[in-house]
């Protein structure tokens, strides 16, 4: 197990990364949905033009609150079976869990992958979103189900693979380690953007260029979007304005 904390190196660099993403940043970024982002990244980052972002769909809890922004906190679960501790030792691990997803910096976004080949019991209900949001989660990401939709947390954003009833034997195997959930790859501390469209990892280094990026791209897409407005336009126009654009 990988107990968050142990790694102090990690913890240095990801502090030293992190106050290069100020609040101000966060701010901004939070302006934008998910996929707009997703095309800003193309253009800061072409290497990460197929990967860093959710590639299968997600349940949205909460489609009508706006985009969440935060630092990863991750962990697996399992729910298919008792936990192979006893009880003493999960409660630890649970413990230990719960000082990662409230270590700095703020705000959060939890990350879980789900080690069931068919998500059987819900990590996230009415208790577990209160007590996140009050640790300073915004939402969580995760291949696990959920439930309790009618009394989560306020405001708090829920992307999972699907809904269930139960919690089943649902407990957390290990945390502070790397995960894939939907097809992202996270690591603790990584910069998270999420929306009822998916989410999107943001390199802590080009996340400051990032909103200038997004405008530049929304700018080009009106010019397209209002031609095809136009009672002239036509596929001599589309060509004409596509060949302007370099592709």
């Amino acid at each position: 197990m990988k107990l968050a904390g142990n790694d102090r190196t990690r913890s240095e660099q990801e502090e030293k990364l992190s106050e290069t993403v100020g609040k101000e940043v966060l701010a901004e970024l939070r302006g934008f949905d998910t996929p707009t982002l997703c095309n800003a990244m193309e253009v800061v980052l072409p290497s990460r033009q197929g990967y860093g972002f959710t590639r299968t769909p997600l349940y949205c809890a909460h489609p009508e609150l706006p985009p969440v922004v935060g630092f990863a906190r991750t962990a697996r679960i399992c729910a298919s079976r008792p936990s192979d501790r006893d009880p003493a030792a999960q409660r630890e691990v649970t413990q230990a869990y719960y000082r990662h997803v409230a270590e700095p910096p703020h705000p959060t976004i939890t990350v879980i992958e789900d080690i069931d080949r068919e998500p059987v019991g819900a990590w996230w209900g009415e208790v577990h979103t209160h007590l996140h949001r009050g640790l300073g989660s915004l939402g969580v990401v995760t291949d696990g189900t959920v439930r309790d939709l009618d009394q989560v947390a306020e405001g708090f954003q829920l992307l999972a693979r699907g809904v269930g009833p139960s919690h089943a034997h649902v407990h957390v195997i290990d945390l502070g380690i790397p995960v894939t959930v939907a097809g992202m790859s996270v690591s603790p501390g990584d910069l998270v953007h999420a929306d009822r469209h998916g989410a999107l990892v943001i390199p802590l280094e080009v996340a400051p260029r990032l909103p200038d990026a997004a405008r530049r791209v929304m700018k080009g897409e009106s010019v397209l979007i209002e031609a095809s407005k136009q009672p002239d336009f036509g596929i001599e126009k589309l060509e004409q304005l596509m060949k302007g654009r370099g592709h």
